[in-house]
């Protein structure tokens, strides 16, 4: 009896991560002939088989598919018959557009780390090994499908025994793209400082590194999404020494520990933070120092109390970290401000002041990428950043598109969201684009994706704020292309986005958005930052904000406090900041504010004058200092009776000058600035829920950079449990302005314009 033949077609994430040996193997399993391969939409499956033995097929696939595989559909359909006499995997060849999500980067998986460390097995001591589970996948991409041939690692021929792993569907690497070994893989070097070859051989590298980092010298690390600026964790002098050659005087550095025991050994992790350190994402996880934190924490992260920490994500890290056996400093390979390097050559030029030795190898790398990171708040993941093993993965959301769209995002944090077909592509962060190589590593990406898609966009969307470099270079590409070009509000891309992550649009009931963050231009041409909106029936509508005062100095008003709070205060208050300034600078701001029109009701800047009044920070040596060191300061205050600095208002708008000097009243009766601090946040916090009630609404959508703050999300999550109201976070994308391009196609797409 002939049997008939069925399609099966799954879309997902599903290219490189051992879907099709898996189907094969489960197909031999089942007895069935056929065939698997990848194409333009996913994973392309023919068998002969009857209706009911198919039907139960597709169940099992969507039951015990591969662990980083993410099935969004699976489509059955008989078709006309086809005689298959075993079941293959057959190459792919599609000149079809690519409608699928990208593979990001997975960590080391336990099993390869088990083969690096077993003497008897060929992989012992291979920096690069990795199977269909595990390794560079995004990082390496050079067109689709995903194919060996289709990645950088195409130019390592694989020896004879890697070839008959990747024939055998019984090996873990049946079918692995990223296969290789030491006797067709990757090679690793060591150099000095001044491009001069010290070691060639893997074993003496890695032990060279070891030395060299006890010994106190910085190495620059080509890990496979880039260069990773290294030395001993424990060493106060190597840290500042490495602080100052990379011009990052104060700014958090990652801490990479050997093993998670090690970890527990300097830290308490909660399950939700062990599960997310130990992830095949390998992000950096925020978390809390405690005494028996054994390396060097306020050199590390001055005046803060928690670390920065993270797992190896690679075979080459692994072997690292086994042989030093103790924390080292992992930070971003570039001069502070600058892309993440990945190229050897650049490497050599622009680090060589900062580090003593390079590691080396000769994978390209595609698309360089730092490492994501993420903080745990109330067993909740807050994205910080999202990048390697997060980006460019898709988020499953209505595109509702007929043509390709590019929402090209903010100035600061800047990503950009490409829709060439059904998926969405949320780039990784890149960061400030008003550094030269930053804005170059973004437009050379945005160029990437339009030819890795064979997509042109037909329509751009852009901030409002004309300077943004995003906006300027979108208004270029706009012309070259002959494409729409379309506007959309800073802040409403940010409320834009949780709508969308959450799926609300649809939503009949009115929902209140806060967003607050730095700065972006207003509709009314002022900087907003403190913003309450209603989403209702496909309308946002500005409904109030926090009081506005004057902006002044332009950007420099953003890295140092002691300008917000010389905005802030009253005139009969100033005195009491005067020596915050040279009588020069007190002049020449006295004279600024007298004629100032532009206005702000930014609380980000909030938020600098809070820290300024309480001495903890006048000047910033990063982004958000002043912000990040209020918020330590609250976390260590304790007690249950809180300060609210807000009595008998009608919440018309949030009468921010008001809230400052309660604070000042607070202050100067002695009460702790521990005490003071958690009240501003409290007092923040408790301001949303009055508004939600306000407003008649049961759901609360928050953005913007202010929360990244956890014990803002910690307090407000409380006391929105305690009203039911239903609180939505940005959770896939970081609240900052990373979540900008998102947003924007988001409003544009679902918004009345």
């Amino acid at each position: 009896m002939q049997l008939e033949t069925y399609k099966i077609q799954i879309t997902g994430r599903v290219q490189g991560v051992g879907f099709r040996p898996f189907i094969y193997n489960l197909a031999i399993q089942h007895q069935l002939a056929g065939s698997v391969s990848n194409n333009a939409n996913g994973v392309i499956i023919f068998i002969n088989t009857s209706k009911e033995k198919a039907v139960l097929f597709v169940e099992e696939i969507k039951v015990k598919k591969p662990e980083v595989s993410i099935i969004i559909s699976a489509t059955l359909e008989e078709i006309e018959n086809r005689n298959f006499t075993d079941f293959s995997i057959v190459f792919s060849e599609t000149k079809s557009q690519i409608n699928i999500p990208l593979t990001p980067d997975f960590a080391v998986c336990e099993s390869c780390k088990d083969e690096i460390s077993n003497p008897k097995n060929k992989r012992f001591n291979y920096a690069f090994t990795t199977c269909v589970h595990c390794g560079p996948r995004y990082a390496i991409t050079t067109k689709f499908p995903f194919e060996r041939k289709n990645t950088s690692i195409s130019n390592f021929e694989m020896c004879p025994d890697c070839n008959q792993e990747y024939a055998d569907p019984k090996d873990k690497r049946f079918h692995s793209q990223t296969n290789s070994c030491t006797t067709c893989g990757i090679k690793l070097q060591l150099k000095n400082n001044q491009g001069e070859l010290v070691e060639d051989n893997q074993e003496k590298v890695i032990l060279r590194i070891a030395n060299e980092l006890k010994s106190g010298n910085a190495i620059a690390i080509k890990n496979t999404n880039g260069y990773l600026l290294c030395c001993d964790a424990t060493n106060t002098n190597a840290i500042q020494k490495l602080r100052l050659q990379k011009k990052r005087p104060n700014k958090p550095f990652a801490v990479l520990y050997p093993n998670i025991e090690t970890v527990k050994d300097d830290f308490n992790l909660s399950p939700t933070q062990e599960k997310t350190i130990t992830s095949n994402i390998a992000p950096i996880v925020i978390l809390q120092n405690t005494k028996n934190t054994s390396i060097a924490t306020e050199t590390i992260a001055p005046n803060l109390s928690q670390t920065g920490v993270m797992l190896p994500s690679s075979s080459l890290l692994e072997l690292i970290m086994q042989t030093v056996k103790s924390p080292i400093i992992a930070t971003s390979g570039n001069i502070h401000g600058s892309s993440i390097i990945s190229d050897e050559e650049e490497a050599q030029r622009e680090l060589k002041s900062v580090a003593d030795y390079f590691v080396h190898h000769n994978l390209d790398i595609q698309f360089p990428q730092d490492d994501s990171v993420i903080n745990v708040v109330d067993n909740h993941s807050i994205i910080l950043r999202r990048s390697r093993g997060l980006a460019p993965n898709y988020i499953e959301v209505n595109t509702e598109s007929s043509v390709p769209i590019l929402a090209m995002g903010a100035h600061l944090k800047s990503t950009f969201t490409f829709v060439p077909n059904s998926q969405t592509y949320v780039s990784q962060y890149f960061g400030n684009l008003d550094s030269y190589s930053v804005l170059e590593r973004y437009q050379k990406t945005i160029n990437e994706y339009t030819g890795l898609f064979n997509s042109t966009p037909k329509t751009i969307l852009v901030d409002a704020h004309s300077q943004y470099q995003s906006s300027i270079l979108g208004k270029e590409l706009a012309l070259k292309w002959d494409t729409e070009l379309i506007e959309v509000q800073h802040h409403k891309a940010h409320f834009a986005s949780v709508l969308g992550e959450h799926d609300l649009f649809n939503s009949e009931e009115k929902i209140l958005g806060v967003v607050w963050d730095g700065t972006g231009l207003g509709d009314d041409t002022n900087i907003w930052g403190g913003e309450f909106f209603t989403y209702q029936n496909k309308n946002i509508k500005r409904v109030t904000h926090f009081e506005y005062f004057d902006w002044i100095a332009n950007d420099k008003m953003a890295k140092e406090p002691r300008l917000s709070l010389f905005s802030l205060l009253d005139i009969d208050d100033k005195h009491l900041i005067k020596n915050k300034f040279s009588d020069v600078e007190w002049k020449i701001y006295s004279k600024m504010l007298a004629s100032n029109t532009l206005k702000t009701s930014s609380v980000g800047r909030l938020f600098d004058a809070v820290a300024s009044l309480l001495n903890i920070v006048d000047i910033n040596s990063y982004e958000a200092e002043g912000a990040m060191l209020l918020e330590n300061c609250a976390m260590t205050y304790s007690k249950s009776y809180y300060l609210d600095f807000l009595h008998n208002v009608n919440y018309e708008t949030i009468p921010t000058k008001l809230i400052l000097k309660s604070i000042i009243k607070a202050y100067n009766s002695g009460i702790c600035k521990e005490r003071i601090a958690y009240g501003f946040i409290y007092t923040l916090a408790k301001s949303i829920v009055t508004l939600s009630k306000k407003y008649n609404t049961s759901t609360v959508a928050c953005s913007g950079g202010v929360f990244q703050n956890s014990s803002l999300i910690k307090i407000l999550s409380h006391l929105c449990r305690s009203s039911k109201i239903n609180l939505k976070l940005n959770c896939k994308l970081s609240a900052n302005d990373e979540n900008i391009s998102f947003g924007q196609l988001m409003y544009y797409q679902h918004c009345k314009k």
